[in-house]
Formats: structure tokens, sequence, C-alpha cells
């Protein structure tokens, strides 16, 4: 289906495909989509008045219980026709409050990033990876692995697995060729009951419409199959986590040619100096960027090194290199980069902002990352790491919003956000949406860290 431009063209398509309802949607500052459904024949009033919803009700979107009601003014291009329920179509829109941009909008957010890229001639694209696994509960409520067969100790590419998931992943496939993504692989990943379906890239602003609209379609399908399809970093303690990777260029503005290309790159990675200088920012601003790509307690479950029992594939230290899957930053082929500590555990709009605003000091500041990384980071002795000057990733969530808060890059691509009263009443003051963002983090991180387990009873309730 071509992306549509223009409100004419949804009317076009709704005629089309016989649409009688369309889902509009905006997601809030932790990547939950919240929706209403809206018949097609207010396809005027959607585009113009837009849908109204309580933002406190449906999540962190910076309100309260006595503040107005967010409007969603829906993107046309967003417009995407439901392939597996006929005559239903979804939109995505920006937050506006009484007429107004909203702050707090991870969409908006992103947008703002991307024109300050513009501003310097650059087009930022993405494509991305995101890893997810088929479960399911025992009848005692234990998590488990929703295909009992697939139990094997290295079930990576596994054809008997994806066979038995063929119906399922073929379904997903032809709908991502049928949304005009062009899916390109299909595979059984190295976790059990671990799937990824590959998508080409787009724009930044594109690709996280794509990644929200994917998600949801995943989960509605697995659904139907009587499966849960969780993207959640670290869902099993003894299985490979989920991870969402990033693969990031930046694009001449004017040209469309790719600015990370360069194939006499003398360090053999065929990237180009800028690309260097982006990986460079991406490296200098790891320990805080971290707090936005992997924003839960449990995704810091997922970034530890591998063993020979447990296989991670994930980096533990701010690296890069050649097509090394142990690196930070793995340049696997010409002209992109690949950030593999990302997961799909939070707003892929703020994800990809804090990789941009991260890349582009490295740019501005002109940044070197120095030479490629190509050691085995799981197995290299700790001298050796101290020796090279490596510095490791954050351990915890709250290691991540500490360095966040100290950053003041990202502090500036997120922006000021408005604040009430005391007691809730209207003011002018401001606040960074930054010390916003880890005030969430911070409860979330007390929330899941202060409760008492029973591995700590196990552990400590006779000990010493």
């Amino acid at each position: 289906m071509a992306q549509p431009q223009s409100v004419e063209d949804v009317k076009k398509l709704i005629k089309e495909h016989d649409i009688e309802f369309i889902f509009a949607s905006f997601t809030e500052v932790q990547g939950k989509s919240s929706a209403k459904l809206v018949p097609a024949s207010q396809v005027d009033a959607l585009f113009t008045e837009g849908v109204g919803f309580a933002g406190f009700a449906a999540g962190h979107i910076g309100q309260g219980p006595q503040s107005p009601d967010v409007e969603i003014i829906p993107d046309p291009k967003t417009f995407r026709i439901v392939p597996w329920k006929k005559g239903l179509a979804h939109v995505i829109g920006n937050v506006t409050v009484e007429g107004e941009p909203w702050e707090y909008c991870p969409r908006t957010i992103l947008q703002n990033q991307m024109e300050k890229a513009k501003e310097q001639g650059y087009v930022f694209k993405l494509g991305f990876e995101a890893e997810f696994m088929l479960v399911d509960y025992d009848d005692d409520g234990t998590l488990k692995v929703a295909d009992k067969y697939d139990n094997w100790g290295r079930p990576c590419y596994d054809v008997k697995a994806l066979t038995r998931q063929y119906e399922l992943m073929t379904s997903i496939s032809k709908y991502v060729t049928e949304l005009g993504w062009d899916n390109y692989a299909v595979d059984h990943e190295d976790g059990n009951g671990q799937f990824e379906i590959n998508v080409t890239f787009a724009d930044a602003l594109e690709t996280a419409d794509r990644a929200i609209f994917f998600r949801y379609m995943v989960d509605s399908l697995a659904e139907q199959y009587g499966m849960i399809a969780t993207f959640m970093p670290k869902p099993f303690t003894d299985n490979t986590g989920n991870g969402f990777h990033y693969t990031m260029s930046l694009w001449d503005s004017e040209t469309d040619e790719n600015l990370f290309l360069d194939e006499n790159d003398p360090r053999g990675l065929d990237l180009s100096e800028l690309g260097y200088q982006f990986s460079a920012g991406i490296l200098d601003h790891a320990r805080g960027y971290m707090a936005m790509v992997a924003p839960t307690v449990n995704s810091y479950k997922r970034l530890k090194a591998g063993t020979e029992l447990i296989r991670t594939w994930v980096p533990v230290a701010i690296t890069y290199g050649g097509n090394n899957r142990t690196q930070m930053l793995r340049i696997a082929r010409p002209g992109a980069i690949e950030d593999r500590t990302p997961d799909f555990a939070g707003s892929p709009y703020l994800g990809f902002t804090a990789a941009l605003a991260a890349g582009l000091d490295g740019v501005n500041r002109k940044l070197d990352p120095g030479e490629p990384n190509d050691m085995d980071l799981y197995i290299a002795p700790q001298k050796e790491i101290q020796r090279r000057k490596i510095q490791m990733l954050p351990h915890s969530l709250m290691e991540s919003v500490h360095y966040l808060c100290e950053d003041d890059v990202l502090r500036e691509a997120f922006g000021d956000v408005p604040v009430d009263g005391p007691y809730g009443e209207p003011s002018d003051d401001t606040e960074s949406f930054v010390d916003y963002y880890a005030r969430i983090k911070r409860a979330e991180y007390h929330e899941v860290t202060d409760e008492v387990t029973t591995h700590e009873i196990a552990r400590y309730l006779r000990f010493p």
C-alpha cells in the first residue's frame, strides 16, 4: 500500500478498502499505546478536530486528574490498513492540549530533534530488528515458552521450530510486505521461543511509527494463535533476552545520499568520517543514553555477558567494532551503524531522539571513537579492559538515570515541559523533560526492587 500524504489520500483508501472504523492512537512516555475507535464516516472531524483523551488515565504524559483533555491530531502519513481485520485502519497522532503542541509528546520530541538535524542538512534514517518470544502460562501460572518442543540448548535458526510457527510467521511477513515495509527475512533467534522479523529502514519518524504498529500487530496475531508475544527484555533468567537493535545512518536532506558510506575507509569498515563521529557521540553519551533505550529494571538483566550455558549476544562495554556481536556499536555492513543495546520496553520515539542527539553531538564536536575493537569482550580479562581504558555500560536503571540527569546534551534535546503549581493549578513554571522522566524511572526502580522476593528469603533467611 502506498503511503498516503494527505487527508484526501486517506479518504481514497477508506473508499477503496471499505474501511468502517479507524483506531486513532498515540503513545505516552513509557511507550504504551492508547486509542479510540472512530467510525470512518467521521474522517473529516478526526483530522481537523482530533480525538480527546483523559491524559492522566492514559499514562505518563505530563497530566494530572485536574488537567484538560489531550487532543490527538492524526498524521495522515501514518494511516495504515489493518491487514488481519477487514474494515479496520490505524492512524497515529501527536498530542496537543488546548490547541497547542504538548511538550511531553514523544512523537513531537522526535520531530523537534529531526528538525534540528535537517537544519544541518541531515535526515536521520533507521531500520530495526525487533526480537520477541512466544510464551504462555502453565496451569499453575508459571510462564513458559509456548512451544513445548522448542527446548534445544542451541535453538538459533532451528528449521523445525520455525516450521511449527509457520502460519504465524508467514502471516506477519506477508502483512509487513503489504504495509510497504519490505520484510527481507524471518528467523528463529537464539532463545527458545524467540523470533525476529527484519524490516527495511526509513526516516526516524516513519520507523518509530512502524515500530508502534509492528508491536501491536505481532501481539494481536499471536493472540489469535493462542499465544502471548512478549518484547520484554528478559522474561526468563536462563534464556536469551529480547533486543530492539537500531541500524542508523545520516542522509543528505537534498540529494538523499547516504553520508555514512565510504568504500575507501582506511579502517576497513566502509564507514565515513561523519559515521565515525556519530559513533563517537553515541559512545560518549552511552551511560545517560541507556536510560532511554534500555528503560526498565528488567532491561539490565538482559545486558549481561554471555556464557557457554546462557548466551546473551548483548554488549556490556562502551565500544565499537566490525562484525562483532560483543560490541555496543557493530559496523556489520557498509554505511550503517548498528546499536545492540536497545530493547523494546519503552518508547521508540524517545530512544531515536536520544540516539540522534548523541550522534549529532559527536558530529558537531568532531569526536573520534578511536580504533575499532575486535576482542571478545565476554572473555577479555579485566586487566586488559583496564589497560585499553574501556568503560562499561550501566548495570542498572538507577545508574543510567543518574547519568542521564548529568547529560546536558540530552537535556537540551528533550527540552523543557510545563509544570502545574503546587496544588495542581496552572502556572508558568517549566522543568526539564529529563527530570520528569527520571522521576518516573526512579519510582519504577523502587517499585520493582523494594519488594522482597522468594529468592532473597531462600538466600538470606538463615544466613549467616
